[in-house]
């Protein structure tokens, strides 16, 4: 069974930001799950019994290479898209996260073809397609 296809996914999405304006995308290349060539923000599907702080911690460590230093849970989105032709449906837990400027490097080089701090002013394209939602819904809250 897969996650967000033969059931509903859960996933803990983060928006990792140095606290002075800027934050981190990331490219998603050919080994990425879907939207490859996309800039996104990061995130990680929760496992059955694992609490969504532990894979918060667990997928920025292993995206960006990063410790938490706080974070603000900004609510959540329900999202509703296409891949490779089926339907897909994932509840993304949506975290504003505070991570120290001079660790953040690509963890996963294999899944991302590079890493960016950016701006709301300098956005990189294309957006992976559940981001502009993400900025529409929280803009007011980021920075």
């Amino acid at each position: 069974m897969t996650k967000g296809v033969d059931h509903i996914g859960v996933t803990a999405s983060f928006f990792c930001h140095d606290g002075k304006g800027n934050f981190v995308m990331a490219l998603r290349g050919a080994n990425a799950r879907d939207e490859q060539g996309r800039w996104d923000i990061g995130g990680g599907g929760l496992e059955f019994g694992e609490k969504i702080e532990d894979r918060l911690r667990t997928e920025i460590k292993e995206e960006y290479c990063a410790d938490v230093i706080e974070y603000e849970f900004l609510g959540f989105r329900d999202a509703h898209r296409e891949h490779n032709g089926k339907p897909t449906h994932w509840i993304s837990l949506d975290f504003k996260v505070r991570v120290d400027h001079a660790q953040v490097r690509n963890g996963e080089p294999h899944k991302f073809d590079d890493i960016r701090w950016c701006t709301l002013a300098t956005l990189p394209q294309p957006l992976h397609s559940t981001i502009p939602l993400f900025f529409e819904k929280y803009r007011g809250k980021l920075i």
